[in-house]
């Protein structure tokens, strides 16, 4: 892959719309507000498992990818897990949870150029889809407090 394309680039932007309809639904308050959060943290754990995926597939596919491309591959869906824990237990319900997992979000082009990706394009629209995804989910996290008040 020499250039990121148009159909890659627009629906990579599309892939923002659930966590913007999560934060509208945050905002407005009601009924679907609680339900907003939990769909807003599903769907940040999910691309961010979905990262490691895509890593850990270009460790298989590129030999000369580094030796940690593997680990990185399954830390994304780990830390998804983790933080899913203090819902499952009990202990707080979601705003750190969605903050922590959006800084993550945030944060993963950073692997993307140690491993070296340079399509043209790319490191650009992963950093732009990355902090967008990442920051929505911090915002709908500082908001949680206020939805979960229902």
């Amino acid at each position: 892959m020499k250039r990121v394309s148009e159909s890659a680039r627009a629906l990579g932007y599309a892939g923002l719309l659930p966590q913007v309809a999560a934060l509208l639904a945050v905002f407005k308050g009601g009924e679907w507000a609680w339900t907003a959060l939990a769909l807003a943290y599903a769907y940040a754990a999910l691309i961010f498992s979905f990262l490691g995926g895509v890593w850990w597939g270009i460790g298989i596919a590129r030999p000369e990818s580094p030796r940690w491309i593997f680990l990185a591959g399954v830390m994304p869906s780990l830390i998804a897990l983790a933080l899913w824990w203090p819902w499952m237990a009990g202990w707080s319900w979601p705003g750190p949870e969605l903050i922590v997992l959006g800084i993550c979000l945030a944060a993963s082009p950073l692997v993307d150029m140690a491993i070296g990706l340079k399509p043209e394009g790319w490191l650009a629209l992963r950093r732009n889809l990355s902090v967008l995804l990442g920051g929505l989910s911090v915002v709908i996290g500082l908001m949680a407090e206020r939805a979960s008040g229902l």
